[in-house]
């Protein structure tokens, strides 16, 4: 068997980025005056974060962004992705942005484009101001009028030179394990009664998207974790408890973008949400690209009689796992049949983007060259998976690696490695990883194939 790292197919003609969020890098918490967002109030939960971290300095990119984008650049990178955090551009989430955070990434923009590499922000990376969930946050329709004013702030300074967004990182993960279990910001345990928050942010997203065509972005969209979701047995119990999550945790966000409308959610026992007349309609006709952020299936099965939600979920038989263990199993076919499926639900799918994709393995602390082969065959087993998905008729037009760099990782703090990069948190620090290496050639080799395609027609 030829070892991943050395397969030789690579997709033709895909777009190469990598990923990261204020949050996870930045440091230089904002408080007081400049704003604080409900990750600062998740932390301070005694026992939120497994090592009792803060994420103050992380990679202390606010001070030093100069050497992230050499970073991006090195790589040969056609996009950077990064986030714009709503709580330290519009302090309270009412009001005017403040100029010295807008004055940040208007620089960075900057420091891209000199560097060729064309910046691709994130508004929303969870970041929400601690007074907007105070008033609500994503349970109220309101919420969605103000990430519009948010979003207006941010097109105003920025719009001139980016041409492409996505409006909110990960909804399913918000609605999930911020609002219905707790184990993210802002902390709540709702169960179904989280439900409502996939709506209000499609349409914050919705609402969103109208502002930044409005000022000049040539494409839009917003990126969704998902899942491919697969029984434990072929019982009639597991195949249900399969179906109820497949929804929450995809359908529920996909289909009112790509379809139309939410899947029949009281058919399945589930709650229905709270849509006006005019909500859909304005819902899906928002994106110019479909966003999926791709790490593991998630096997299941049928919950306990009394239980308050359907399904548990389970460690994936037979497949080895990340430095999360049973919880993030590896399965690149996994991101191939979920593609294949969204495109065979979907056939006018629109262009695909994977917004993130990568894993994490145990590392050493200190700064290092780290020889991370299993990373290496992580991505590569993914990105084979996406080509055999773009032979099968999808239309993936670009892959992005999670994470350039190492970072504080939520709940997780500072014990999940996923970078390309080596961070030493205590220094700051940058080394590549072997895997830094390996994409910057694999990106290389794609765009040889590319033009050699192209003087072949």
């Amino acid at each position: 068997m030829i070892p991943a790292r050395d397969r030789p197919s690579v997709p033709v003609g895909l777009r190469w980025s990598a990923a990261t969020s204020a949050f996870q890098i930045e440091g230089a918490r904002p408080t007081g005056s400049t704003g604080r967002s409900i990750w600062d109030d998740f932390l301070e939960r005694p026992g939120a974060i497994i090592d009792g971290s803060t994420a103050d300095p992380a990679c202390d990119s606010y001070r030093r962004p100069e050497s992230d984008v050499a970073l991006a650049a090195g790589l040969g990178l056609d996009r950077y992705r990064f986030s714009i955090p709503w709580a330290r551009v519009q302090p309270g989430g009412r009001g005017s942005g403040d100029r010295a955070a807008l004055d940040h990434y208007s620089r960075l923009v900057d420091r891209l484009l000199e560097a060729g590499v064309a910046p691709f922000p994130t508004l929303f990376h969870w970041e929400m101001p601690s007074e907007v969930e105070a008033d609500g946050g994503w349970l109220q329709r309101d919420t969605a009028e103000r990430f519009a004013d948010y979003a207006t702030i941010v097109a105003a300074r920025l719009g001139d030179r980016v041409e492409q967004w996505y409006t909110l990182n990960e909804p399913a993960m918000t609605t999930l394990q911020g609002y219905a279990v707790g184990a993210l910001a802002p902390g709540k345990e709702l169960l179904f009664g989280a439900l409502p928050t996939a709506h209000y942010q499609l349409l914050a997203h919705a609402r969103a998207a109208t502002v930044l065509h409005g000022h000049g972005a040539a494409s839009v969209g917003l990126v969704n974790n998902h899942t491919w979701v697969l029984p434990l047995r072929d019982t009639a119990e597991d195949h249900q408890a399969a179906a109820v999550y497949d929804v929450i945790h995809n359908r529920v966000f996909s289909e009112p973008l790509l379809a139309g409308h939410y899947p029949d959610l009281e058919a399945l026992g589930l709650p229905p949400l709270p849509v006006r007349d005019g909500d859909l309609e304005e819902i899906a006709r928002s994106i110019d690209f479909y966003g999926i952020n791709f790490y593991n299936p998630t096997t299941v099965t049928a919950a306990a009689e009394g239980s308050p939600i359907p399904f548990d979920i389970v460690p994936t038989p037979g497949v080895p796992v990340t430095g999360f263990g049973p919880e993030w199993p590896i399965m690149p076919g996994a991101l191939r049949d979920l593609l294949i499926d969204l495109h065979t639900r979907h056939p006018h799918l629109p262009p695909v983007i994977i917004g993130e994709n990568g894993a994490s393995f145990p590392e050493p602390e200190r700064a290092a060259l780290v020889d991370d082969t299993d990373r290496i065959d992580y991505l590569s087993g993914h990105i084979a998976a996406v080509g055999e998905a773009i032979d099968a008729g999808v239309p993936v037009e670009e892959y992005t690696v999670w994470s350039l760099l190492d970072n504080w990782e939520w709940a997780d703090g500072y014990t999940q490695r996923f970078g390309l990069v080596h961070v030493d948190f205590e220094t700051g620090e940058r080394t590549p990883k072997a895997s830094y290496e390996w994409y910057r050639d694999l990106i290389a080799r794609s765009r040889a194939a590319s033009v050699a395609a192209e003087e072949a027609r």
